[in-house]
This record gives C-alpha cells, sequence and structure tokens, in this order.
C-alpha cells in the first residue's frame, strides 16, 4: 500500500473485513477515473484468487470466453467454454476450492455493469454464486467495482430479489480532498503553492487519474494549456468520453449538465425542464438521480423552506471548466490558458468555482469554526422577495441556535471589505432574517484565499476561514 494517497478509511475497512474471519461481499463505487481499481490493487496486489475485468459494449459471448480465459491463465487450470454465467460461476467455485483451505479467498470483480447484458442473467448467477455456496464459508471475500454507480445501487445495493441486504460492506470512494490532492502532487514531485493547487482542483478536481496527467516540468497554466488546449490534449475529449461511459442514451444526460452549467446557483425542476426542453417525467427523475449518484450534481432543498421543490446543481469540476472554456470554443491557440490569467472570463469561473471547492470541505470549514462535533444542515439560500435580489453563497445552520452566513471571495490578496461590500453583507443578513423569521442568532463569515484586511468595517464579521484551512 505504498504507493496509496490518503483513503486511510477505505484501507481500513478493507482491512477489516481481510481479517473479519467470514465471507465478506464488498460493493466499491465512485465516478469514473477517481481510483476504485487502483485502491483495490494496491490494497491486496498479489492477494487475489481471482480477478476479472468486463469489457464495455461487447456480446455477452465474448464475455464469458474472456472469464473463462482469464480463470485458465490465472489458475493453470482448463475450464471449458461455457455458454451462461451460472456455469461461468460453477466454475469458479471449483478453482476456490482447489485452493488452500485455511488461505482468504479474494475475487475482485471489476466493472461488473459492463457484465450484465441484455438476456445475460449475470445478476441471477451472482446471486445463486453468492446465497449458494459463498455466503456459507469464512474464507470468500468478493470485492465488486464499476464506475456506472447508478447501476451498482439499483441492481446490487437496491437489489429486491436474492441480493437485497447480503452486502456486507459497500464503499462510496469520493475524489480527493484539498489535502490528499497536495500530498499526491508532493508524491509525484510537482510543486505548485496553495493557490495554485486550489485552482488546479477547481480544474481537474480531486480526480486521481486526471492528476496523474500533470508533468512536473511545467507551471500549472503550461500543464492545463498542454491537457486541454493542445490539438493532443489528453483530457480535450474526455467530456463525451466520460459521459458515453457511464449512461445509455447519455446524450440526454449531457444535456442536463450543459444546462445546470448556465446558472451558478442551480435550477429548480421546472426551469430546468424549461430551458433543456427535456420532457417531465420518470426518464427526468431517473437522469437526476444518477447525475447525482455519480457526483456530477448535488440536490438539495433551499434554506427552511417548506415547499418540497428541490435545486439541482452541476458539481463537477471537469465539467464545469470543459463547458466555460472548451465546448464551442473556435480559439486554435495552444496557449489559451496561460493568456486567459485575471481576465473577466477567468474571474467570473473562478469566483464560482472557488465557491464550490468550498462547498466540497465543509468538514474543513466546521474545523475551523470549531463545530465539527455539533449537528449542522449546509445549503445555500436565494431570497424570493428581496430587492436586489439575495443570493447566499453558503449557509451552515446549527443545532446550537446559531446560523453562519458564509461570503466566499477568491482575491489575489487580502480581501478589503469596503463600503459597498459591507452594506450588501448587512442587506444580506437583514433579507435572511426578515425572509426566514429565523430566531438564530446569525453570523456572518468570510471565505477568502488570504483573509480579510483589518479596517472600519471587518469588526462586523464574526469568524473568518482561510484557503489554509481547506487544506488540514
Amino acid at each position: 500500500m505504498n504507493n496509496l494517497i490518503g483513503r486511510a478509511d477505505e484501507r481500513y475497512l478493507l482491512q477489516e473485513c481481510y481479517e473479519s474471519g467470514k465471507s465478506e461481499f464488498i460493493a466499491i463505487y465512485g465516478r469514473r477515473r477517481v481510483g476504485k481499481t487502483f485502491l483495490i490493487k494496491q490494497c491486496f496486489q498479489k492477494k487475489f484468487a481471482f480477478y476479472f475485468t468486463g469489457a464495455n459494449k461487447i456480446p455477452n459471448r465474448r464475455q464469458l470466453d474472456n472469464f473463462v480465459n482469464e480463470m485458465n491463465k490465472q489458475a493453470k487450470m482448463s475450464f471449458p467454454k461455457v455458454n451462461s454465467w451460472f456455469d461461468a460461476f460453477s466454475n469458479l467455485q471449483i478453482l476456490l476450492e482447489n485452493l488452500p483451505a485455511k488461505e482468504r479467498k479474494i475475487i475482485f470483480i471489476d466493472e461488473l455493469p459492463w457484465l450484465d447484458g441484455k438476456r445475460s442473467h449475470f445478476v441471477s448467477a451472482l446471486d445463486y454464486f453468492w446465497n449458494s455456496w459463498a455466503s456459507a464459508r469464512k474464507d470468500i471475500m468478493l470485492i465488486i467495482c464499476g464506475s456506472a454507480t447508478s447501476w451498482i445501487i439499483k441492481k446490487i445495493i437496491n437489489n429486491r430479489g436474492g441480493l437485497h441486504n447480503r452486502l456486507t460492506r459497500q464503499i462510496a470512494l469520493s475524489p480527493f480532498t484539498l489535502k490528499e490532492t497536495e500530498l499526491f502532487l508532493n508524491a509525484k514531485g510537482i510543486v505548485f503553492d496553495r493557490k495554485q493547487i486550489v485552482e488546479c482542483y477547481m480544474i481537474l478536481g480531486g480526480i486521481p487519474y486526471y492528476l496523474e496527467q500533470l508533468d512536473k516540468r511545467y507551471s500549472l497554466f503550461q500543464n492545463i494549456d498542454n491537457l486541454f488546449f493542445r490539438k493532443t490534449g489528453f483530457l480535450k475529449n474526455e467530456f463525451s468520453q466520460l459521459y458515453a461511459s457511464l449512461f445509455n442514451n447519455y446524450e440526454n444526460y449531457v444535456k442536463v449538465i450543459e444546462t445546470l452549467s448556465k446558472k451558478r446557483k442551480g435550477l429548480t425542476r421546472k426551469e430546468l425542464i424549461d430551458s433543456s426542453g427535456l420532457p417531465n417525467g420518470g426518464y427526468l427523475t431517473q437522469i437526476l438521480e444518477e447525475l447525482e449518484q455519480c457526483g456530477f450534481i448535488h440536490i438539495y432543498n433551499d434554506f427552511l423552506k417548506k415547499s418540497k421543490e428541490k435545486t439541482y446543481q452541476l458539481v463537477d469540476f471537469y465539467s464545469l471548466f470543459y463547458l466555460n472554456f472548451i465546448k464551442g470554443e473556435k480559439q486554435k491557440d495552444e496557449h489559451y490558458w496561460i493568456n486567459q490569467i485575471d481576465n473577466q472570463k477567468h474571474r467570473a469561473w473562478s469566483g464560482y468555482a472557488f465557491e464550490q471547492v468550498c462547498m466540497m470541505h465543509t468538514k474543513q470549514i466546521k474545523q475551523k469554526l470549531g463545530i465539527s462535533g455539533v449537528s449542522t444542515t449546509v445549503s445555500s439560500w436565494r431570497s424570493m422577495v428581496s430587492d436586489p435580489a439575495v443570493e447566499i453563497d453558503l449557509l451552515i445552520h446549527r443545532n446550537d441556535r446559531i446560523t453562519n452566513i458564509c461570503e466566499i471571495k477568491y482575491a489575489k490578496d487580502e480581501f478589503v471589505i469596503d463600503k459597498n461590500t459591507y452594506q450588501n453583507l448587512m442587506h444580506k443578513k437583514a433579507a435572511f432574517i426578515a425572509e426566514t423569521k429565523l430566531r438564530d442568532a446569525v453570523h456572518l463569515t468570510m471565505l477568502t484565499t488570504y483573509g480579510v484586511k483589518r479596517n472600519e468595517y471587518w469588526g462586523h464579521i464574526q469568524s473568518e476561514v482561510v484557503m489554509n484551512d481547506l487544506f488540514e
């Protein structure tokens, strides 16, 4: 496990399963490129009794042949061609029974959703293998994995048949935090200051596979030009591949993503339908649920609103960057990004992206505020009546009867609260209190890169969180 960065909780859980003394059935899922396969391989390396990876969009016959070929190669046995997944798992059972009795037998099936072709009966065969044989033993550790998160949740985690409640563990693997990203870059010998690491995160998110493509010889801006704006840029065409690999009829999923990218604070369902042209109904519900399950969007209720209407917001950093700067752009400048530094479009994007970074690090924000152990509800808020309109970036509603109104500012230096900013903050606070009729104490909190400069208005804020705090 020496090559693993972070993932402490996941490593602990996997090791606990390995030493449990009973059969374990583990599902690990998460966004494409987030490092699921790498985690399992690094944790168990050469301990696999059998390891197989499904292939995308090939016939069931070919999947079965691949499965048997891998069994023959890994076990150095000779299994015949099979015609069903029931036969395939029956042979896997034979393979495992021929291993030493006291040995822990780890089976890792990667990209499991790709094996579930039409009329393949794969899930039924997996169900039979686990329930009729593996679960009754004490030496089996079955690990399944896949990027198609919605499939794993629907077909395995929420299975209503024989696999119902059969999982013993599940791991939803998240992108790296800023701290883990910093550790990863340091391990690669990449020298960025923390503001550059934050901007890197604003583009690539904490996706290890994307971060792996950075070249330590170049600055962040040169790296982004190389990855996105060169003709052969590695991430230039990732967008369509990303969604096509996860969803059937992925064009409609992309249409939702593109529509949400145009509204920073998100859209209600009605607004989304009006803007995208997609019909209302169960299919749209499925799209939204699956995009949330895969980590591309966030769904939330407005603070203290009695209405059940939800707001949908795009939170995938790569998609946000791609749709802002790559899609539809006719520019052919291979040095586009380095020439965009601090222009108006860059500033508008970076302000919003930094808000998203903060939203992804509310645990660290709570730690800085000294409320890690306090139950909280985190949301954003927009007024329905105030003039001028009020939108609050981040609200932390606390069980100790305090609500933090967080104002997020991405600045090159210390942020200066001038008269206009002060009046805007007071207007937001007054509008929020008046409209919500909240009886909590309302604290103003500034989230900035390098802190707030002390001046005549500084004393009106109750707390500060700076960029470095997000790395804790």
